[in-house]
């Protein structure tokens, strides 16, 4: 499943939530009727969205079942979640942080760096966590940086500036 959202926090007394993003659509992500899924206590669960506004740029939802600011509070924190085959199709040159995770990355040279593990960060400003032969390094996602991305050929081809990969050791 690929994250779309978190639950910050809840918001007024009839168990709605603030969300923040992890989405380039949230427009069509986040409608009524849509259905999200969040894990808890190692279940996964489905959740329903009933009502659905934008405040700032952030979706305030609630979801069927949760009518209260007693029941919204315990779900913040959650990841709400879809599964893969529900996302919409992306341009050529565009990708899911979901799909850089388990990928090679490498310098521009041939050296290799190790695998993303993690993306971190917000739409606006994202880094890659990868797994080197002696612990993380992190990597801005960034054009300059990240020359080349193919998540089908799980390879990522990085340009770093120097000092970059030397500041992770």
């Amino acid at each position: 499943m690929a994250v779309v959202g978190r639950i910050a926090r809840a918001h007024g007394l009839r168990g709605q939530v603030f969300v923040n993003l992890e989405t380039d659509f949230p427009e069509e992500r986040f409608q009524p009727g849509a259905e999200l899924f969040v894990e808890r206590g190692g279940v996964v669960e489905p959740l329903t969205l009933t009502t659905v506004r934008f405040q700032n740029q952030r979706p305030v939802v609630g979801f069927a079942g949760i009518e209260s600011i007693d029941a919204a509070g315990p779900l913040a924190g959650l990841e709400l979640r879809v599964p893969a085959d529900r996302l919409s199709a992306l341009p050529p040159g565009m990708f899911y942080r979901h799909d850089l995770v388990g990928c090679l990355v490498e310098t521009r040279d041939g050296r290799q760096v190790g695998t993303v593990r993690e993306v971190e960060g917000t739409i606006s400003g994202s880094r890659l966590v990868v797994a080197g032969a002696n612990g993380d390094v992190l990597i801005p996602l960034a054009v300059a940086i990240c020359t080349a991305i193919d998540p089908g050929a799980k390879r990522i081809v990085i340009d770093p500036p120097a000092g970059l990969l030397e500041l992770n050791e």
